[in-house]
This record gives C-alpha cells, sequence and structure tokens, in this order.
C-alpha cells in the first residue's frame, strides 16, 4: 500500500471540495467515483480520511489555524489540508493503523513540515492547556480527556522517537546539498584589436570680412530728453493755472451747507425712529392656553352625520323621560350628585398628592443614584489601576516568552531551511500519470464521439420520414368554402332551434327592455338621493346647534374644575409626607453638593502638584541643558588648546635642532 499517494490523493480531493456548493455525502460520492482504478482498501481509507476530515472540521481547524498564526511566515497556504489529514490521523486512526504505519504516513511526506507540526501538536502544554479547553467548548470536558487528551499523550514518547528521525533525515539531506558546486568560468574571447584612428585634418580658418566704421550719431546725445523736459514744465504750468481758477470759482447752482431748519427735522426724525427700537425688552407671546378650541371646520361624511344626529335624537329621548318623571312626582338626585361631586374631589385630591410624592420620590432617587454611580466611579478607577498593574506585569512575562520562541524558531527554520528535498523524481513521475490520463480522456471523448454522430444519423433520418408524411398530408386537396343562408335552421329537429335572422331580432328586443329597465332605475336613484340630501342638510343644522351649545356647556366646566384643581393644590403642598420628602431631596442635594466641592478642591490639588511637577521638570531639563553645554564648550576649549599644542611642537623641535 502506497502510503504517499493515498494521502496525497486524499489531499487533493480535500482541495477540490466546496461546502457552499455541494455537500458532503455528494462530494464522497464523486470521489469514490475518481478512485475506482484503485483498491477497495485505498479507497474506503481514502474515503475515510476525506469524510473525517470534513466532519470534524471545527476540532480540527482549532489545532490548525493556531499553527498557522504561530509561523505563518514560514508556511503555505497550499500545505493547510496535509495538515488537517495528518492531524485526523492522529487522532482518530492513530490505534487502529499502530506507530509502524503512521510513522511510514509521515516518513512519505515533506521531513520539515511534518517535524514542525508534530512538534506543536503533540507538546505537552499546548495540550493540557488550550487545546484541551477549546475542545471542551465543543464536547463535554471529560469525553475529550477520555477519547482524545489521554491516548495522544501515550504516544509522546514513540512520537519523540519519530522526531529525532525527522531531524537526523533532515540534517543529512542538508549536508548533502551543501557540496561544493562547479561553475563555469568565463573566458576571453580571441578578437583582433582594431587599428588606431588617424588624426582628423584641420578645420581651414575662415576670412573675415572688413567691419563698418562706427556712425557719429553713436557718441552724440539725443535730443528726446530735451523735449520731454519742456513739455513737463508746460503741462506742470497749466495744472497750476486750472486749480487756482477752480478755487476762485466754487458751485455756484447749489449750497453744500444745511440750513438750521433741515438739521432739526432731520434731528427729530432720526429721535422718533430712535424711540421705536426696543432692543433691551423682552417679547412674550402670553401664557399659553390649557385647551386651545379648533374652530375649523370638519368635513363629515354620511355615516358620521347620521351616527351623531341618532346620538343627537337618543339624548332628546333621555331628557324628555326624565323630566316626565320629574312632573309625575318622581324625586330628582341631587343628594346623590352632591356626594358624588364630593368624592371625585377627595379622589382628584388623593391623587394630586401621589403625583407629588412620586415626583419628590423619584428626584431623591435621582440624588441616590448620582451619589451611588459617584462611589462606584472611584471603586472602578481603584480595580482599573490594579489591573492595569496586573496586566503589565503579564505583558512582560508574555513578551519574554514570546522572545524566547521566536528565536528557537528561528534556529530551526535556519536547520530546516538547507534541507529541501530535490523534486526532479516527482515531477517525472507527475508527468507520466498527466499523461496516462490524457490518453485516457482522449479514447473516452472518441468513443463518445462516435455515439453522438450515429444519435445524431438517427434522429436526422427520423425528421426526415417525419417531414415527407406532413407533405403528403398537405398535397390532398379539400373544399374550404361553406354556404350559409341566414334564415333557415341548423337542422338538429330541437325545441329552441331558431335562425340567425330570428336570433338577431329576438337580441334587439331584449337590449331594447334592458335599457328601458335601466332608465327606470336611474329615475328611481335619483329621487332616493334628494330625498337623502335634504336629510343630511337638517342633520347638520341640529349637529352644529348641539355642538355649540355643548361647547359652551364644557367651557364653563373646565372653569370649574381649574378653580378646584387649584385649591386642592394648595392643600396638597402642605401635606406631611410631601413636606417630608422635600426635605429629604433637600438633605440629598446638599450632601452631592458637598461631595462635588470636595472633588473640585482635590482635581484643584492635583492640577497644583501636576504643575509643581511640570515646572520642576523643566527647571531640571534646563539646568541639564546647560550643564550639557558648559561640558560641550569645556570639551572644545580642550580640543583647541590639544590642536594649538600640536602646532607649537613642531617649531619648538625644529629650533632646538637648529
Amino acid at each position: 500500500m502506497n502510503w504517499k499517494g493515498l494521502v496525497r490523493e486524499a489531499i487533493s480531493l480535500l482541495d477540490k471540495y466546496e461546502p457552499g456548493k455541494q455537500s458532503v455525502d455528494s462530494f464522497v460520492e464523486d470521489s469514490a467515483k475518481t478512485l475506482g482504478d484503485h483498491p477497495s482498501g485505498d479507497q474506503k481509507f481514502v474515503i475515510d480520511v476525506i469524510y473525517g476530515c470534513v466532519e470534524y472540521q471545527r476540532l480540527l481547524d482549532i489545532v490548525v489555524n493556531v499553527f498557522y498564526n504561530q509561523s505563518e511566515k514560514s508556511l503555505f497556504k497550499a500545505d493547510r489540508n496535509q495538515y488537517v489529514v495528518v492531524c485526523y490521523l492522529a487522532m482518530f486512526h492513530l490505534e487502529d493503523l499502530g506507530f509502524e504505519q503512521f510513522s511510514r504516513i509521515i516518513k512519505s511526506l515533506d521531513s520539515s513540515k511534518m517535524y514542525m507540526f508534530l512538534s506543536f501538536f503533540f507538546n505537552v502544554a499546548n495540550l493540557t492547556t488550550w487545546i484541551h479547553g477549546e475542545w471542551s467548548q465543543l464536547y463535554d470536558a471529560a469525553y475529550v480527556e477520555h477519547k482524545w487528551i489521554a491516548p495522544l499523550l501515550r504516544w509522546r514518547n514513540e512520537i519523540e522517537g519519530l522526531l529525532e528521525h525527522l531531524v537526523k533525515k533532515m540534517t543529512k539531506s542538508s549536508l548533502q546539498r551543501e557540496s561544493p558546486k562547479k561553475y563555469t568560468q568565463p573566458q576571453e574571447f580571441g578578437l583582433t584589436k582594431p587599428k588606431p584612428r588617424p588624426l582628423p585634418a584641420p578645420e581651414p580658418i575662415p576670412w573675415q570680412e572688413k567691419a563698418k566704421p562706427v556712425p557719429a550719431s553713436t557718441r552724440r546725445s539725443p535730443n528726446e530728453p530735451q523735449v520731454l523736459k519742456e513739455t513737463k514744465q508746460k503741462n506742470h504750468l497749466k495744472a497750476q493755472q486750472v486749480l487756482y481758477e477752480a478755487n476762485m470759482q466754487q458751485f455756484r447752482c447749489a449750497n453744500p451747507q444745511k440750513s438750521e431748519k433741515t438739521r432739526n427735522t432731520m434731528s427729530q426724525i432720526q429721535q422718533s425712529f430712535d424711540a421705536k427700537l426696543r432692543f433691551d425688552t423682552v417679547y412674550t407671546s402670553g401664557t399659553p392656553a390649557t385647551h386651545k378650541m379648533n374652530d375649523l371646520p370638519i368635513r363629515l361624511n354620511t355615516t358620521a352625520i347620521l351616527r351623531e344626529g341618532a346620538l343627537y335624537n337618543r339624548q332628546m329621548e333621555e331628557e324628555l323621560n326624565r323630566l316626565e318623571r320629574l312632573t309625575q312626582g318622581a324625586s330628582e338626585p341631587s343628594a346623590f350628585l352632591q356626594w358624588q361631586r364630593e368624592m371625585r374631589e377627595k379622589d382628584l385630591q388623593e391623587e394630586l398628592a401621589q403625583v407629588e410624592r412620586r415626583r419628590l420620590e423619584g428626584r431623591i432617587s435621582y440624588e441616590e443614584a448620582v451619589l451611588a454611580r459617584q462611589r462606584v466611579l472611584e471603586l472602578n478607577q481603584h480595580k482599573a489601576q490594579l489591573k492595569k498593574e496586573e496586566t503589565a506585569e503579564l505583558m512582560r512575562r508574555y513578551a519574554e516568552k514570546r522572545l524566547r520562541e521566536e528565536k528557537e524558531i528561528k534556529e530551526l527554520v535556519q536547520q530546516v531551511a538547507s534541507g529541501h528535498k530535490n523534486a526532479k523524481a516527482a515531477r517525472v513521475k507527475l508527468h507520466e500519470l498527466k499523461q496516462r490520463i490524457v490518453k485516457e480522456v482522449s479514447e473516452q471523448s472518441r468513443e463518445l464521439l462516435q455515439q453522438a454522430l450515429e444519435e445524431a444519423q438517427a434522429e436526422l433520418s427520423r425528421k426526415f420520414e417525419l417531414i415527407h408524411q406532413i407533405r403528403a398530408l398537405e398535397s390532398v386537396p379539400h373544399v374550404r368554402h361553406k354556404f350559409l343562408d341566414d334564415t333557415e335552421t341548423g337542422g338538429h329537429e330541437l325545441l329552441c332551434e331558431m335562425s340567425l335572422v330570428e336570433l338577431r331580432e329576438r337580441l334587439a328586443r331584449l337590449r331594447e327592455e334592458e335599457q328601458r329597465e335601466q332608465e327606470e332605475k336611474r329615475h328611481k336613484i335619483l329621487e332616493e338621493k334628494q330625498s337623502r340630501e335634504q336629510l343630511l342638510l337638517e342633520q347638520l343644522d341640529t349637529i352644529a346647534m348641539r355642538r355649540a351649545g355643548a361647547g359652551h356647556a364644557n367651557a364653563q366646566k373646565q372653569e370649574e374644575e381649574k378653580k378646584i384643581r387649584l385649591k386642592l393644590q394648595e392643600a396638597v403642598s402642605k401635606d406631611e409626607r410631601v413636606v417630608a420628602l422635600q426635605k429629604t431631596l433637600e438633605m440629598k442635594q446638599q450632601e452631592r453638593q458637598k461631595k462635588r466641592k470636595s472633588e473640585k478642591a482635590k482635581a484643584n490639588i492635583k492640577n497644583q502638584e501636576a504643575t509643581k511637577a511640570a515646572k520642576s521638570y523643566i527647571n531640571k531639563k534646563q539646568a541639564l541643558e546647560e550643564q550639557h553645554w558648559l561640558h560641550l564648550e569645556q570639551a572644545l576649549e580642550r580640543q583647541v588648546q590639544k590642536e594649538a599644542s600640536k602646532r607649537n611642537t613642531p617649531g619648538q623641535t625644529y629650533g632646538i635642532a637648529t
């Protein structure tokens, strides 16, 4: 059994799987068809691996995703399904295959990639910490421990031996690759040397023509400046003469100065205009009405008019019945109405007191909530400070750990990078496999084309036969014209049988009778409509009268209720419970104001401390900068003195030697 080929076949089929376009079962069936030339055992192994990788995709993705996140720079996305298949075999088929078969599968794949993945997956720290935690979120923790974690830990010793074998294999391949290579040494071409170029012939010196003499006007000053100067003087004299005449002869048509009467009138107009301006006054539109009357007309439909008219008629009948009972000697319920009014006033007073208490309780709860929120903010600030310190410590440890891991990974990558295998044999085998597949496909396509050609010929012959039959039927002559007499019957011997002329006559009579009935109905409908409109107009007059009376009564009732409500509000303001709640509210507000003042004082103290610290920092910085510049100046002076001493020493030695 060629494990390398079977695993590669499973990986290639997983690369073709698209979960959004096909189901697992249909994909497995298609995969089984492509594996038709393999033995049944190999087919079962590949199909089990594919189905298991798709079914347990969430479990396998947890391990592979973290593996890619930690080593994403040295891994390829095309090798993802290879790691998924190896992870599935290690989790579910290691017991069934046995360690020997599993090691053969691993050895048949790339040694460096398998070493990286197995050392990551079979790490005890990874299995017992985050892998166990992530798998426990999908399955029961006990099941995960018993089914996967414990068996993987039992195979830890054998996996270490396999990892050592992979390391030796990688080092051996790297040593084989590091043998010196022979390079082609370039040599110079044996070309003939070119002859030196001859010197160019000297160019002939051209003869220059004799220059013309300089004209006499060149050294003579021009006349234009003198002419311009004289013109300027004339223009200046003319402008002074015009200015003198304009000053002597002022405007005679209008006097620019305003009279005393005009100035008084203008001042009066300005004062009246300023008096109308009211910049400091407060504009108000008055207190808004509690119940504004809407006098806009409302257009009622027929149903609303009839309904409201029936309501008013019923009310009128009830009022008449009440008056009849009074005339007959029945007692008027004035005592009951008085009692009912008193009870309503009492209920209204209790309701107003309850509303005022609720308002005060809401204000008190708001003040308590503000105080509680301030306490919670202080507690949260303290917790946040502690959390920041813990986070800083954890980040420092995590950074140290990451540095160590990155250093180990870099060393491992440097060891593995020098040991890539030569893929020439694999390319040759892949080329032979493609040639065999192309040959099989060409034979199958030839057979399918032959079969399609035969079917097309049979279909064409059948169509020719059908066309021949249709043309034969069309060639048979048949009579198309039939003469019809309107006055004769059909001859079917029925009692209701009649000719076409009689049918038309009867239809005309029926149409005239139908038009007459429609005219009668239309006349009747118009009469009913006029009577209904008259009734609606009467109902509208009645409704308008009733509404005017009801509005007047409602306004009087609202005025009375307003006076009663004012009296009750005065009584509610003197209630003991309301007074007690007001005192409590004032105490809470004073407490909150005290806390606010204390917080402001603390903030001011902190700001002062911060400003002092900033000033001290600035002073220290300035002192350090002055000290730094002083050191630089001293160093520069020492350097200048050294250079001067170096310059003086050669002269002294020269004088001593002479």
